[in-house]
């Protein structure tokens, strides 16, 4: 911080405040404030140099993105790379790793199923790195403390949350999130012991660094920049109010002009014109009257069960168990209630699909969240005698990169997963279709599924197919999707930012 007459000012703001000290005659100007002018001199000049041990032609594009990362880390400010889905944020974030290796140990945390595909880009582009996968480490404590220059750590979130005590004591050269959307609810351990890491430089790499609401923005920056947001009740009052309830512009622009310099944005239509097309449809499945008749009954004992709720209380986690059942009643009756076992119109459609993909010698990826949904595809598909890869979130994350390569090398037409296990991470560029089994809340989250396949090294087009049950709460999600599109984008392009939905629009997803 610069400090004058007992005044302080946020060392990320400095720069303002010596644009206007510039104009002013005769101003008295104390020891750290000089310093602090001649570091600011000393950044403004470094420029950044690829390590010539990259074994990896970056793009254009990429070598803006090192440059950016590399200033930052330098300056040691916290940096979030949040290019789109499928550009390359991991062979940048290891370009920076190189270059960063001779200050000191380097800490990736990332979710469980991409700890395997790190090991390998890094295997592949930094073999000078010494890569060290904490999953496999026989005496983690010991080997947390001896990491030094050139050493790479690699850790789940969940093992973060374990190991919390031994790698919070450690001080790591460069932190690198991986997924940083992970951290958006500031209310968990995982975000608590991230915000904890004693870290001199730190990195967030995201496709969607706001996925709901603006409040994930403020749980990322704490971890990059504490500080630069405020306290929460602050960024509330002066950030979230104003915007999600009173679309306010001005403090709409002033939002985007804080966080845009530590905030790095490209999208695939801006950069990677080569980059085959992407097309979306969703398709649209009749009810039978069984399953309308059994959707309807779920429906109104849902309203029943809302309506004896206490008008008093906080009845949204009420209702969103309501409306789950709802959805899983679009997908299959078992879902909800396990003895009444409707034939399922959407397994049968998928089903067609499948047939027909593999007519055409095509290769899809399946999702849903539900795992006893994807156990009801995988038994019609061994009934049907269709070759399948398979990941949940209790896959092991060995078989979890077994299955990533079977299915890379062309075993299996078929890659069922679940939203948890694979809706981040993974390059499966042998797929060029998706088949999205059920509408998620967040059509960001859906976008990141699609481009497990639409990324690079993709040389067909792809297509995404959402199955939806007519005239069902499925429908009404879809509909949603047009307020919830790439809120990070809205914020960053001016558009109209969304919040959370409140529990009479909730109500209105179950209401007829």
């Amino acid at each position: 911080r610069a400090q004058s007459e007992g005044n302080k000012v946020f060392h990320l703001s400095s720069s303002a405040l010596r644009d206007l000290a510039e104009n002013v005659e005769d101003l008295k100007q104390d020891k750290k404030w000089k310093e602090h002018l001649t570091t600011l001199n000393k950044m403004s000049k470094y420029t950044p140099i690829i390590p010539s041990t990259l074994q990896a032609e970056l793009r254009d594009y990429q070598k803006d993105g090192f440059t950016y990362l590399s200033r930052l880390c330098n300056w040691q400010i916290g940096a979030c790379l949040a290019d789109d889905m499928g550009l390359g944020k991991t062979v940048q974030a290891i370009a920076l790793l190189l270059e960063q290796g001779i200050n000191g140990a380097s800490l990736i945390v990332a979710p469980t199923s991409v700890c395997y595909n790190w090991v390998d880009e890094i295997t592949r582009f930094a073999p000078t790195l010494n890569i060290h996968l904490l999953y496999e480490e026989n005496n983690r404590e010991e080997k947390i403390q001896t990491l030094g220059k050139m050493d790479i750590l690699i850790c789940s979130y969940t093992l973060l949350t374990i190991l919390e005590d031994e790698l919070l004591k450690k001080e790591w050269n460069l932190v690198v999130l991986d997924e940083a959307q992970a951290i958006k609810n500031h209310t968990t351990k995982r975000w608590k012991c991230v915000t904890g890491l004693n870290a001199i430089k730190r990195v967030a790499l995201t496709g969607t660094p706001i996925e709901n609401h603006l409040g994930e923005l403020w749980s990322l920056f704490r971890f990059l920049n504490p500080g630069l947001l405020g306290s929460l009740k602050g960024f509330q009052e002066k950030f979230i109010t104003p915007i999600s309830n009173h679309a306010n512009n001005h403090v709409k622009h002033a939002l985007r002009t804080i966080i845009q310099p530590y905030m790095l944005r490209r999208t695939k239509s801006e950069v990677m014109t080569e980059l085959p097309a992407k097309t979306e449809q969703s398709i649209f499945i009749e009810q039978t009257p069984e399953e309308l008749a059994f959707y309807q009954a779920v429906r109104i004992k849902a309203m029943e069960r809302i309506q004896e709720l206490s008008a008093d209380g906080n009845n949204r986690f009420s209702i969103l168990a309501e409306i789950t059942k709802l959805r899983q009643a679009c997908c299959h009756s078992t879902l909800v209630e396990e003895s009444i076992d409707i034939e399922n119109s959407k397994i049968k459609v998928f089903l067609e699909l499948v047939e027909e993909l593999k007519e055409n010698n095509h290769k899809a990826l399946v999702f849903s969240q539900y795992v006893r949904y994807l156990d009801k595809i995988r038994e019609v598909l061994d009934k049907q005698g269709s070759s399948y890869q398979y990941i949940d979130g209790s896959t092991p994350i060995a078989k979890r990169k077994d299955a990533v390569d079977n299915f890379q090398q062309g075993n299996g037409d078929l890659f069922l997963i679940s939203l948890k296990a694979g809706g981040t991470g993974l390059n499966l560029t042998a797929a060029d279709y998706v088949i999205i089994l059920d509408p998620w809340w967040n059509p960001a989250v859906e976008d990141q599924a699609a481009d497990r396949a639409h990324r690079m090294g993709q040389k067909r087009p792809v297509t995404v197919y959402r199955l939806i049950m007519k005239d069902t709460i499925e429908e009404k999600i879809i509909k949603l999707h047009k307020d919830k599109r790439d809120l990070a984008g809205d914020l960053l392009n001016g558009q109209d930012v969304g919040g959370k939905m409140s529990e009479d629009e909730l109500l209105s997803l179950i209401s007829q």
